[in-house]
């Protein structure tokens, strides 16, 4: 499915905190926020034992069937709506899994110490990979008008395919944009191998999460000089050729016209959209209209819900961060 919410029947392997689930998918609290045990168990996140098993294949032959061992191991866990083992990845030898519940548990000591909330938590594309992320206490007010909310995000895979990550992520309250600012000397990420130590550099990251807040106050820093800095529509014009690049004359007309309508959208959220109201012709408005196109107009492959398709990319793929950091880092002094 395009949201890739993983579901079963009319139920979905997912958990909003007071406000209406994800595409009506999953389960809402809504009077209140979510711990990570509910997490778990309204979210259908536990008592999967992703587990290694080794992995063989068959050879068929006139002489019978021959089996043979391969390199590597499945990575395999117990459907949570049918209770029947299922496969999820190939992972090599010194990978480890780290369990849904110690993903959450990470989370519930981090609430305990900062305040911070439960806010979503869910499975995608069939297991392969999980999400939970909450919402920080403080907010952030740029230029006295324009709010913004902290949230961490901690994601993790059972395939192989990533590292267990734990994002800071900023999003403004206005349109809901994740912001990914290319902060010198700041980190807003960390990353943990699977590996035997992994429960451990869980821990590890957790009493390094100073670094993340140090992130924010430099992110409120850079915002504030953006928003006192007037941009027109030529250096808007130069945020979109440094972020997205200039077709070549010799485009052909398709990639043309997709250039066209991509800065005719742009232009527009950056002069007209609602969404700019009490930060227009600044260049904070200039980067929250890219971040807005990225998170809610950019083309995405789907024959489904294309919203729905656009929010999945923000938790599987790096190419939104990596388009919004283009933007920052184009906006940033030399």
């Amino acid at each position: 499915m395009s949201h890739e919410i993983e579901t079963h029947g009319t139920q979905a392997a997912a958990l909003f905190a007071r406000k209406d689930a994800w595409h009506r998918l999953g389960t809402t609290v809504r009077d209140r926020a979510f711990t990570a045990e509910e997490a778990m168990t309204l979210g259908h996140l536990g008592g999967w034992d992703v587990r290694k098993l080794p992995l063989t294949t068959a050879e068929v032959t006139e002489g019978g069937v021959t089996a043979i061992e391969v390199p590597g191991f499945a990575t395999v866990r117990t459907n949570p709506f049918t209770g029947e083992p299922e496969a999820l990845g190939v992972v090599g030898g010194g990978y480890t899994p780290l369990q849904n519940e110690d993903h959450a548990e990470f989370l519930n000591l981090l609430a305990d110490e900062s305040g911070a909330i439960f806010d979503t938590a869910g499975s995608l594309r069939g297991g392969r990979q999980v999400f939970i992320t909450m919402q920080l206490p403080d907010s952030l007010t740029v230029g006295g008008t324009d709010r913004v909310d902290l949230n961490i995000a901690a994601l993790n895979s059972h395939d192989g395919s990533s590292a267990f990550r734990i994002l800071v992520t900023p999003v403004r309250v206005v349109c809901a944009n994740t912001q990914s600012a290319a902060l010198r000397n700041h980190e807003s990420s960390f990353s943990i191998r699977h590996t035997r130590n992994a429960k451990a550099a869980v821990q590890a990251a957790r009493d390094a999460l100073g670094l993340t807040f140090t992130y924010v106050d430099a992110f409120q820093v850079e915002a504030e000089r953006l928003i006192q800095q007037t941009m027109t529509d030529a250096t808007f014009d130069a945020l979109i050729d440094a972020t997205f690049g200039k077709a070549e004359a010799s485009a052909t007309k398709r990639v043309r016209e997709t250039e066209r309508r991509r800065r005719s959208r742009l232009h527009w959220l950056f002069a007209d959209a609602d969404t700019q109201a009490g930060i227009r012709d600044t260049a904070w408005a200039g980067y929250q209209a890219v971040a807005e196109y990225v998170d809610h107009y950019a083309p995405v492959r789907t024959k489904g819900d294309e919203a729905a398709a656009r929010a999945a990319r923000v938790l599987t793929s790096d190419d939104p961060d990596r388009i919004k950091r283009r933007a920052w880092t184009a906006l940033a002094p030399a």
